[in-house]
């Protein structure tokens, strides 16, 4: 079977339409409809628009044959920022829809989503209050912005995932994810959580333990060698890698968010990106299922 863009977008298109039939509008329904609109968000993801008036022109000279109708650039931002629960709903849709939904082991780390770097910016911006200073491990440098926390299957797709301020624990904000959807843990008998050393804590595995996760993290050198540990290091190349197709490929640091709405909708159209090329990549049986390589060109 033939694997392009083309195919990709066909495919998500029937997907949105089904799941969201029957949806009516009070008046005149738009010309650019909500299933045309997310797939035209993929596919700006995909292809590595970070700009959306360039992303409006190169579909209005390439790709006219697919939308025949194109909003202007501030009509397609406003749709847009006003599709973030439709957004959030495909995203668990399409997760639904593959076998990867049932696995029975979940990786979750967070990384930063950089929302500004001079002091003027930290100063004026409409994201003060929620976003904030924080320290980023990896790179060994400071940031101010976001934290996105995901949790994911080990081929990549995506269960739940959600932004908050790196001021915040990040225990706490595992909690809070789990806690407000009990049926995914629920759901899933002897389920294993694979994390880091920033998520250790007594109260924290207890706490998992009650909803019958089991956490599987690095030990640190006062403690004794966890159970499975030596399994881990090759696990967790797993998460650095889907962070890098977020990062690397979709360009989540290259958003360019201003305000709550702005920011939450382009980190979902990216998780969605990479959470369509998994679907469609495991429903035609590719051998690489995050792989981007056949949609991205």
């Amino acid at each position: 079977m033939t694997q392009d863009l083309n195919t990709l977008l066909t495919a998500l298109y029937v997907k949105i339409d089904d799941e969201i039939g029957g949806t009516r509008w009070m008046g005149r329904p738009p010309r650019l409809s909500d299933s045309e609109l997310v797939c035209l968000a993929v596919a700006q993801a995909v292809l590595g628009f970070h700009s959306e008036a360039r992303w409006l022109r190169f579909v209005r000279k390439h790709l006219s044959g697919m939308f025949p109708y194109l909003p202007q650039q501030s009509g397609y931002n406003k749709r847009l920022r006003a599709a973030f629960p439709l957004i959030k709903r495909i995203i668990r849709e399409l997760a639904v829809d593959t076998a990867f939904w049932f696995d029975d082991v979940w990786i979750t780390d967070s990384t930063p989503v950089e929302c500004g770097r001079s002091r003027p910016t930290v100063k004026r911006s409409d994201l003060a209050g929620w976003a904030g200073y924080g320290y980023c491990r990896s790179h060994s440098r400071f940031y101010w912005g976001l934290r996105l926390f995901l949790v994911c299957t080990p081929a990549g797709m995506p269960i739940t995932w959600a932004l908050a301020s790196p001021k915040i624990d990040e225990r706490e904000v595992l909690t809070a994810m789990l806690d407000r959807e009990p049926h995914l843990a629920r759901d899933r008998s002897g389920l294993l959580l694979i994390a880091d050393k920033g998520f250790a804590s007594k109260e924290f595995e207890a706490d998992l333990a009650r909803q019958g996760v089991m956490l599987l993290r690095p030990s640190f050198k006062r403690e004794k060698p966890r159970s499975g540990e030596p399994l881990l290091k090759s696990v967790r190349q797993l998460i650095e890698s889907v962070n890098d197709t977020l990062k690397g490929q979709l360009g989540l640091e290259q958003h360019g968010g201003r305000t709550f709405e702005g920011v939450a909708v382009r980190v979902a159209q990216r998780v969605l990106a990479m959470a369509a090329a998994i679907w469609r990549n495991h429903q035609t049986g590719a051998p690489t299922t995050r792989s981007l390589i056949a949609f991205d060109h």
